[in-house]
C-alpha cells in the first residue's frame, strides 16, 4: 500500500524522490521520508509524519544535500502508528544504511527476537517490522560487504509480503530493492535509472520499464541494471513501454483527481474497446489460441475487492445472458479460505484496477495450484495479478489516482462485457446479428456516458443540500443492484457516512424498517421499455418508501414520466438496453458522493484509513 521510489543517477536525487513520492501519495498518506548519500558521501534521511507537503517543506527549509542515490517512501500505516518514529526511511549497520519497505513482515517478532539475542546492543527507535529488517540488512551487509549479497541473505529468511529498498553509504550509487507478493518496477533511463512501486514515480523521466517477478532482487546502477532471483540465479526481466505520459497523472486545473477521473469516463471505457472488434464481432488478441479451452469451460468464477467486486457482478449478469455459462462472483479474501471447489473445466477471472491487489493476487496462485486457466482484468501493465495470469485483458482507463476507483468502474465493465461477447461468439449461443447490436450499442457508451456528465452542477447543487446527511439508502434491482452497491461505498469511502445499497426486492424483507420521514434513498430504476422490464415492480418499491416519508432520488431513464409524481429529485441517463444502463447510472452516484464529501470539507482523493493500492492481507 506504501508508495516507494528509488533513484542512481545525477546530483538530483531530491526532486526526482520528492517527485515521484507527489505522484504516490495516493499509495499512503500518513508519512514519507527521503534518504540520499550527498555528494560528501554522507547518508542524510529527513522523515515527517502527516502529509508529504511536511517533508517538502522541511527539506526545501533546510536545503538538504543533493546527490545521485537515494530512496523514498510515503507510507500507510500497519504496523505502529502514524509518527516521526515509525516513518521510513529506517536506518541499519549504524546509520550508515537505510531501509524502505512496502508491505508486512509476518515473522518480524521471532526475527527481532533473535537478532537481540545475537547484538543485544542493537537499539530500536520505531514499533515498525521496517525496522527489523533495517537492523538485519545492515548486520548482513557487516558480513558481505555487498548490499546485494546482504539483502538477498535476509529475504530468505521474511515471511509474508514485502518490497524492499536498500541502500548503504560504503556503496553510494547503487540501490537495491527486492520483492515478494508486492509491486515493484524498474525504469530505465539515459544515464539514470529508477525502481518504484508504480511507473507514476518515474514516468516524468522515462517511459520505458521493466517488470519484476515474484522472489527476485534488482540491483541498480546509474548505468546498469541487474536482475536476480533469490536462489542467486540471473533473471532477465520483460521491457515494456509506458502507454501515458505525466500529464496524465496530474489534475491538470480539476479540483480533485476524482473529478477528473469522473470527467474521463468516457474516453477510458473507450480505449477499452479500441481495437478490439472487426466485421461487427468482439475480438480479443489477448485471448488468442484459447477458443478451445473456453468452449470446454463449464463454470466461471470471478473474483474482486470493493469496487471491482461489483464490476464482477455485472459481468456475471453479462456472461450469463450472452454465453449461457453459471458465473459466480466471490470476494477474493474469502475465496481460498472456504476450500473452492475447482477443476481443469472451471476458469477464474480476477479483476484489480492495480494488478497489485493483495487478496485478488493471492486467490489468483491459489486458482493457479489448483490447475485452473486464470484471466485478469487490470489498469496496470506489468503488474503482478497480470503476469500471474495466463490472459490478461487490459482497460486501458489510464492512471486512477483518486483512492476511490471511478473511472477504473466503467472501464472493468466494459472489459467483462467485451469478453462475454467474445465468449458467447466462442461457445456460439448469440447469432451474428444479435452480437453486432451489442457490441454497436457498447460503443455507443461513451458518448452517452459524456451526456450524464453534464449533469455535475444539478448534482453538486443537491450534494450541498444535503451536507448534514446522516444516512443514505440505495436500491436496485437485477443490473440495478450492483449499481446501489457501488453507490453506497463511494459515500461510505468518501463523507464517512451511513449508507447501504440492497436489492429493491430485499426492501419488505427486513431494509424497509430503515425508513423514517426524510431518510434519502437513491432509487436505480430500469428502463420501462421492454416485455420484460422490472420497471413496474421498482416503480412499486418507490411508492412503498414514499409512503412512509423517504425523500427519494432517482436515477431513470429521459422520458420516464412514471417515477415523476413519486420523486424528490430525477437525474435522467440517456436510452439504453438493460445490460448498459450501469454504466451510465453509476456516474451521477460517484459525483453525489464527491460532491456530498467536499461540501463537508473532505479530501476526496484521500480518504481516511485507506490507500489506492491494497497490497497486504
Amino acid at each position: 500500500m506504501c508508495g516507494i521510489v528509488g533513484y542512481v543517477g545525477t546530483d538530483r536525487s531530491v526532486e526526482v524522490l520528492l517527485g515521484g513520492l507527489r505522484r504516490l501519495e495516493y499509495r499512503g498518506y500518513d508519512s514519507a521520508g527521503i534518504a540520499v548519500i550527498g555528494g560528501d558521501g554522507e547518508l542524510r534521511i529527513r522523515k515527517h509524519a502527516g502529509k508529504l507537503q511536511i517533508l517538502v517543506d522541511d527539506v526545501e527549509r533546510q536545503a538538504m544535500p543533493n546527490g545521485g542515490t537515494g530512496i523514498g517512501h510515503t507510507r500507510w500505516a500497519t504496523h505502529g502508528s502514524p509518527t516521526d518514529a515509525n516513518a521510513h526511511p529506517h536506518l541499519g549497520d549504524n546509520g550508515k544504511l537505510a531501509l524502505i519497505h512496502n508491505g508486512i513482515i509476518e515473522n518480524f517478532a521471532e526475527l527481532k527476537a533473535e537478532l537481540l539475542t545475537a547484538h543485544p546492543d542493537t537499539v530500536f527507535t520505531s514499533e515498525t517490522d521496517s525496522e527489523v529488517a533495517a537492523h538485519l540488512v545492515g548486520y548482513a551487509f557487516q558480513e558481505t560487504g555487498d548490499v546485494t549479497q546482504a539483502l538477498r541473505a535476509v529475504v530468505a529468511k521474511l515471511h509474508g509480503a514485502f518490497t524492499l529498498l536498500v541502500m548503504h553509504q560504503d556503496q553510494p550509487g547503487v540501490v537495491v530493492g527486492a520483492r515478494r507478493n508486492s509491486p515493484l518496477v524498474i525504469g530505465l533511463g539515459e544515464g539514470e535509472n529508477f525502481l518504484a512501486s508504480d511507473v507514476a514515480a518515474f514516468v516524468e523521466h522515462t517511459r520505458r520499464a521493466l517488470a519484476i517477478g515474484q522472489d527476485q532482487i534488482v540491483t541498480i546502477t546509474s548505468r546498469t541494471v541487474s536482475v536476480i532471483d533469490f536462489d542467486g540465479g540471473s533473471v532477465e526481466p520483460e521491457e515494456f513501454e509506458v502507454t501515458w505520459d505525466v500529464s496524465a497523472a496530474e489534475k491538470g486545473g480539476w479540483s480533485s483527481f476524482m473529478a477528473k477521473e469522473i470527467s474521463e469516463e468516457p474516453e477510458a471505457v473507450a480505449n477499452t474497446l479500441l481495437g478490439r472488434s472487426t466485421g461487427g464481432e468482439v475480438r480479443l488478441p489477448e485471448l488468442a489460441g484459447d477458443d478451445d479451452r473456453l468452449k470446454d469451460i463449464n463454470r466461471i468464477v470471478i473474483l474482486g475487492c470493493g469496487t471491482a467486486s461489483y464490476s464482477g457482478l455485472l459481468g456475471k449478469y453479462a456472461i450469463e445472458k450472452w454465453a449461457r455459462i453459471p458465473v459466480e462472483v466471490e470476494l477474493s479474501h474469502e475465496f481460498r479460505y472456504r476450500d473452492p471447489v475447482l477443476d481443469a473445466r472451471t476458469l477464474v477471472i480476477s479483476i484489480s484496477q492495480s494488478g497489485e491487489t493483495m487478496d485478488t493476487l493471492m486467490a489468483v496462485q491459489h486458482a493457479k495450484k489448483a490447475g485452473v486457466h486464470t484471466i485478469s482484468v487490470c489498469n496496470t501493465q506489468g503488474a503482478t495479478i497480470a503476469r500471474e495470469s495466463d490472459a490478461v485483458i487490459y482497460t486501458y482507463a489510464g492512471p486512477e489516482i483518486a483512492v476511490a476507483s471511478t473511472k477504473a468502474f466503467v472501464a472493468q465493465v466494459a472489459a467483462l462485457y467485451l469478453f462475454g461477447l467474445h465468449l458467447a461468439r466462442v461457445r456460439g449461443t448469440l447469432d451474428a446479428g444479435e452480437s453486432a447490436a451489442l457490441l454497436d450499442e457498447l460503443k455507443s457508451v461513451p458518448a452517452k456516458l459524456a451526456t450524464v456528465l453534464e449533469q455535475h452542477d444539478r448534482i453538486r447543487q443537491l450534494a450541498h443540500w444535503m451536507a448534514d446527511t446522516r444516512a443514505v439508502l440505495f436500491l436496485g434491482r437485477h443490473v440495478g443492484f450492483p449499481v446501489a452497491l457501488e453507490g453506497a461505498l463511494k459515500l461510505k469511502e468518501l463523507a464517512y457516512i451511513h449508507a447501504e445499497g440492497f436489492a429493491a426486492g430485499e426492501l419488505k424483507h427486513g431494509p424497509i424498517a430503515l425508513i423514517e420521514p426524510g431518510q434519502p434513498v437513491f432509487v436505480i430504476v430500469p428502463s420501462p421499455r421492454g416485455k420484460d422490464s422490472l420497471h413496474p415492480k421498482v416503480v412499486s418499491n418507490i411508492q412503498e418508501i414514499k409512503a412512509r416519508g423517504a425523500r427519494v432520488l432517482v436515477i431513470a431513464e429521459a422520458g420516464d414520466a412514471a417515477v415523476l409524481p413519486y420523486a424528490d429529485e430525477v437525474f435522467t441517463i440517456p436510452l439504453a438496453s438493460t445490460m448498459f444502463e450501469p454504466m451510465l447510472a453509476v456516474a451521477p452516484l460517484q459525483i453525489f458522493a464527491m460532491e456530498l464529501a467536499a461540501a463537508k470539507g473532505l479530501d476526496v482523493d484521500r480518504p481516511r484509513n485507506l490507500a489506492k493500492s491494497v497490497t497486504v492481507e
